[in-house]
């Protein structure tokens, strides 16, 4: 699976909701939507990427993406197979 595309897709999802006045109602939103969308080996990858290094001229994940998927982690992980 290719991480820097999970977080290239976030970082679209976020560009969405980043425009919502109020910063809750967004996080929760972009966290909801990669819940109800991404499969779970996507949602794995992309969480698995908050604990490593960004790769050198990969792509970024987003302040806002970032903040949503630290605050939603639990119920956004898969459950255990």
């Amino acid at each position: 699976m290719d991480n820097q595309n999970l977080i290239d897709m976030a970082n679209r999802i976020g560009d969405f909701f980043d425009s919502m006045p109020d910063r809750e109602e967004a996080l929760g939103g972009i966290a909801d939507h990669i819940h109800r969308f991404w499969e779970p080996r996507m949602r794995r990858a992309l969480l698995a990427s908050l604990d490593e290094e960004p790769a050198a001229g990969g792509v970024e994940m987003s302040a806002i993406v970032r903040e949503a998927l630290v605050k939603h982690r639990e119920p956004l992980t898969p459950a255990a197979v």
